[in-house]
């Protein structure tokens, strides 16, 4: 994601103002707003044996922009607060699965931390929001209990619509989708939801099951989604499938690293690569964000 940020400039010059005909005292301080867009990059670092590394400072990352150094000037570890979103397939396609879909969700749900947010969000035709981002960890789950099957499915107007809804929140972010079959009623085409999405850059995590899984075409555009994001793509081939893939996202995005830096300026618009190295660790891979669209 890239977030602006508002600043205060303060000039305590007493020639540099006159108020109302007088001159201004030499305490009076002049306000000037400026914005500055953070690029967000969320990391997920990994050891030689592929078990999450938890416990790194911003001093460990070094994170490039088209080869160039950048500073991180916002830094969360893997242990602070996360705000969720989840995004659930309601179409009429679902009924048979609904159930075990459910109860996936609803353990991820007892597995997220107090200061932790959920929202969740089901698509049929469009976008409609079953719980607004919540700590109440009851009231998320009631939501999902009273969901119900029924639709057409636009599937990539729902994952835009949802990704902006996280943009507003601060700190770690983290979209789920869940998919059984393929796109048929978005407005938006794949590729302008994939734009969107990695302009976003929140973490998507993608699961497709049943019909969606014969669409190739659309595995690999959720596919790419969570590669460009630091997320994941999942395929749920059997009905147990679902809560083990489910209980992996809740661990994954518990290790997730959010680093920030001021974006660099660009004359061009076109993508700016990131890359995010950990230093004084040879053995260590990272997961991570690979790029961003300016504005």
């Amino acid at each position: 994601m890239s977030q602006p940020i508002s600043r205060r400039l303060f000039c305590l010059t007493p020639a540099a103002l006159a108020v109302r005909g007088q001159q201004a005292a030499p305490d009076q301080d002049l306000v000037f707003r400026t914005s500055v867009r953070l690029i967000e990059v969320y990391a997920t670092v990994y050891d030689n044996h592929g078990k999450y590394v938890d416990g790194l400072n911003r001093d460990r990352f070094r994170i490039s922009e088209n080869n160039s150094p950048v500073t991180v000037s916002t830094f969360e570890g893997s242990g602070s607060g996360l705000t969720c979103a989840v995004l659930l397939d309601t179409t009429g396609s679902m009924q048979k699965e609904l159930p075990a879909v459910k109860n996936a969700i609803l353990k991820l749900v007892d597995e997220l931390g107090e200061s932790d947010q959920i929202g969740i969000f089901g698509f049929s035709r469009r976008l409609d929001t079953l719980q607004p981002f919540t700590q109440d960890k009851k009231a998320a789950k009631n939501a999902i209990l009273r969901t119900r099957a029924f639709g057409a499915t636009a599937l990539f107007d729902a994952i835009s619509q949802a990704a902006r809804e996280l943009l507003s929140k601060q700190g770690r972010k983290a979209l789920v989708v869940f998919t059984d079959g393929k796109d048929n009623a978005s407005v938006l085409s794949a590729h302008a939801a994939i734009q969107r999405a990695k302009k976003a850059g929140v973490p998507v995590y993608t699961v497709g099951q049943s019909e969606a899984l014969a669409d190739k075409a659309l595995m690999d555009q959720l596919e790419e989604i969570s590669k460009a994001t630091g997320g994941k793509s999942y395929e749920a081939k059997k009905r147990d499938d679902v809560e083990k893939i489910f209980s992996d996202i809740s661990s994954d995005m518990k290790h997730t690293y959010l680093l920030a830096y001021p974006a660099p300026e660009a004359a061009e618009k076109s993508w700016r690569k990131i890359q995010v190295e950990i230093l004084q660790a040879k053995n260590y891979k990272v997961r991570a964000r690979e790029g961003y669209f300016p504005d």
